[in-house]
């Protein structure tokens, strides 16, 4: 089973802090965006283009799958990955952290110049509606929240590890 799964927005520290966690635990990281990648043969940002958002979803939740059944480290759930309702059954059982971030933070670690699909017309705007809208469920599928802002890495990697089931 997977140690943890990192949920929240962009610029929430999702592969950052899994990709540390890892190191740290000795497991494997997986983020599912990068299988969706894998599997489309292209960018995030071009699916969205080329096929559309909803052909992604499709893609995202495939991908949310395939990673809970086979991969037993940590895990990154793209940002909106949790809005499928099937996806939200998947996560149960499972420990799921929650990185919260506030918006001046994920614009910070985002960018403003960023190729993210959902951010292209006014990001600052568009990360803030997409945080509001997603974060009630983000809080009610987290086994635990990490407020991230202001915080390095190691600091949320220490907090994670020890909130981790025995």
């Amino acid at each position: 089973m997977t140690l943890a799964v990192l949920i929240g927005p962009p610029g929430s520290g999702k592969t950052t802090l899994g990709q540390l966690l890892a190191e740290r635990l000795g497991v494997g990281f997986r983020d599912t965006d990068s299988d969706v990648e894998a599997v489309a043969g292209k960018p995030v940002s071009d699916i969205f283009v080329e096929d559309g958002e909803a052909r992604f979803r499709e893609l995202e939740h495939e991908a949310v799958r395939r990673a809970l059944a086979e991969h037993d480290g940590i895990l990154s759930l793209g940002g909106g990955a949790v809005l499928n309702e099937e996806t939200q059954a998947l996560l149960d059982g499972h420990h799921v952290v929650y990185l919260q971030v506030g918006l001046s933070d994920a614009v910070q670690r985002v960018g403003l110049a960023s190729a993210r699909p959902l951010l292209v017309l006014n990001p600052r705007s568009q990360l803030k509606k997409l945080m509001e809208e997603r974060r009630p469920v983000y809080e009610r599928l987290a086994s635990v929240t990490v407020v991230t802002d202001k915080r390095e890495p190691e600091e949320l990697a220490d907090e994670i590890v020890k909130g981790l089931p025995a």
